[in-house]
């Protein structure tokens, strides 16, 4: 008889989790609530963690078709535009195992899409909602929402990979589903076509320009047709991220290269309010586990938020290779994953309040990392790059 296994959405941490889930043998379903899989977002930074775990799920070489991998993180002052430390990533391979890579969303998702419709024994229904679910023996039922009709289907296994506002989550008893508190930050995404950005923005970098209370990243995408810009602002309250306006006066002293960078996403410019959940005990319930953001929502400074979603789903497949029992495998993920997603979640956190130093702090900060030195740097990243 087939073992059947569920997860709960389609983005990138229930993808990965889904093919993880193939590979050892189960018949999966996985539900998006979404009518379509559109390809919406910006870019994001795939570390060497997340890259040697796509290679272990065999879409290492489809994504990296899809890539590009820049030669260094920049970090610049954003009042004068003057680079204070630099992060060399042309050796990342030599020193992690894996590259580190860039790439837009949907790209990804496109990849691993693809991956998942090249196996029989996965299936993705669009259009379908996880509403509810509950332990029966020693399984789980889940009741899936199509339309106006609600029907029940019992597998041995549900992962909730369905978000920040996981209904999964919320129905093992880890958290509600309402709207997590405000994290006092507004984070601003864009694409512009790198004809219109400046010509430094177009170089095979990742580059961070930090200022009092915000910073901006950018980067080229697609063959370097594209540059992705993410800024993010300290916010006194969610609803700036409506404001445009906050993103200008929050770079109002930056330099000249800087404002025309924002200047350059013009109407592309899109804003969500980052809410937060403080870290969880455990990621799994019997026959009932989290991953991705409905475990450990962070904030983005360490460019971290798809890259432990890609790696909760390698570790569920490594526990699930050692065992029949699917109640003990998620358990042991459970055990694998929780503290390293937490330090990653309060390391993170640490490393927005430095990102966003001012005055002599700020002045201080530069020094640092400028005595740290590029050797320095890299050391600091081993234990979560490395992993």
């Amino acid at each position: 008889m087939a073992r059947r296994a569920f997860v709960a959405g389609a983005g990138i941490g229930g993808l990965t989790a889904a093919l993880a889930l193939a590979r050892q043998g189960f018949e999966v379903e996985v539900f998006e609530r979404a009518p379509a899989l559109e390809p919406f977002g910006a870019g994001l930074q795939l570390s060497p963690n997340a890259t040697r775990a796509l290679a272990r799920l065999g879409v290492l070489d489809a994504v990296r078709t899809l890539a590009l991998e820049p030669r260094a993180i920049r970090l610049i002052d954003a009042r004068d535009g003057a680079e204070f430390a630099r992060l060399p990533l042309d050796g990342a391979e030599r020193r992690w195992g894996a590259p580190y890579l860039v790439i837009h969303r949907a790209d990804l998702q496109s990849a691993l899409v693809e991956a998942a419709a090249g196996l029989p024994n996965l299936a993705l229904s669009l259009a379908t909602e996880v509403v509810d679910a509950a332990v029966e023996g020693a399984g789980v039922v889940v009741a899936l929402k199509r339309g106006g009709a609600v029907a029940r289907e019992t597998g041995e296994l549900l992962i909730g990979a369905d978000g920040l506002s996981s209904r999964v989550r919320a129905r093992i008893g880890f958290g509600a589903a309402d709207a997590p508190p405000f994290s006092g930050l507004v984070a601003f995404r864009a694409v512009v076509d790198a004809g219109r950005a400046p010509k430094r923005a177009q170089a095979s970098e990742v580059t961070l320009r930090l200022g009092a209370g915000a910073h901006l990243v950018c980067y080229p995408l697609r063959g370097g047709a594209i540059v992705n810009l993410v800024a993010v602002i300290e916010a006194a309250r969610p609803g700036d991220a409506d404001d445009r306006a906050a993103l200008d006066r929050a770079a109002a002293g930056w330099s000249r290269d800087a404002r025309a960078l924002i200047a350059a996403a013009a109407g592309n410019w899109r804003a969500w309010p980052l809410r937060l959940r403080p870290p969880l005990a455990r990621f799994s319930l019997g026959p009932i586990a989290l991953a991705g953001d409905a475990a450990h929502p962070m904030t983005p400074f360490l460019a971290q938020g798809a890259a432990q979603a890609i790696e909760d789903a390698d570790a569920l497949e490594r526990r699930l290779a050692e065992t029949t029992d699917a109640q003990s495998a998620l358990a042991a993920y459970s055990r694998d994953r929780v503290a390293r997603a937490a330090r990653v979640q309060r390391d993170a956190l640490m490393q927005g309040r430095v990102y966003h130093l001012g005055g002599p702090f700020a002045f201080a900060r530069d020094l640092a990392l400028a005595a740290l030195g590029p050797e320095g740097m890299l050391k600091r990243l081993d234990w979560l790059y490395a992993a």
